[in-house]
């Protein structure tokens, strides 16, 4: 079906004489990777077409974990990424330490990202002054949703909210 879908993005880098890759050959190819090769390889690329990107980001770092855990599947170690809601693309993702928690690993996320021209939002776990100063210095702004019993985030501009 993917292949369907994308035959001509396909057929701008490939000859595909013998016709569409059927799912046999994409699940072939995908078991051949190297997984950590192919993260670095992934990141660089990510990172070249996340340098023109702007909009809006939403950090999880605990989603994909808990969606798989909803669908009976294990995983090995938390994951943790970041959404780009305008591309609808999955920007970055890192595997955590599975004995760490979901805090070490948004900065770890953040260093992936230029976020230049971006408004990045996390959940109320994340919403700290530490991260919120990341993504100032990274050129970024945020949106941060407080829980009543955190009482307010100062700005960390000019602003006069705890939206940036």
């Amino acid at each position: 079906m993917f292949a369907r879908e994308k035959e001509a993005f396909l057929r701008q880098f490939l000859k595909l004489e013998k016709g569409l890759p059927s799912h046999d050959t994409f699940s072939r190819v995908f078991r051949l990777l190297d997984p950590e090769q192919f993260s670095a390889c992934f990141q660089k690329f990510m990172g070249k077409f996340f340098a023109s990107c702007q909009g809006v980001i939403a950090i999880d770092a605990q989603g994909v974990a808990s969606l798989l855990r909803q669908g009976q599947r294990q995983v090995a170690a938390p994951h943790g990424l970041c959404w780009g809601c305008d591309q609808r693309l999955v920007l970055a993702q890192i595997a955590t330490d599975a004995k760490s928690n979901e805090i070490t690993a948004v900065p770890q996320l953040l260093k992936l990202l230029s976020l230049k021209g971006t408004i990045v939002t996390v959940d109320a776990l994340n919403c700290q002054r530490a991260i919120a100063s990341k993504i100032i210095d990274q050129g970024g702004d945020y949106a941060f949703a407080l829980k009543g019993n955190q009482g307010t985030l100062p700005p960390m501009s000019p602003c006069s909210s705890t939206i940036r």
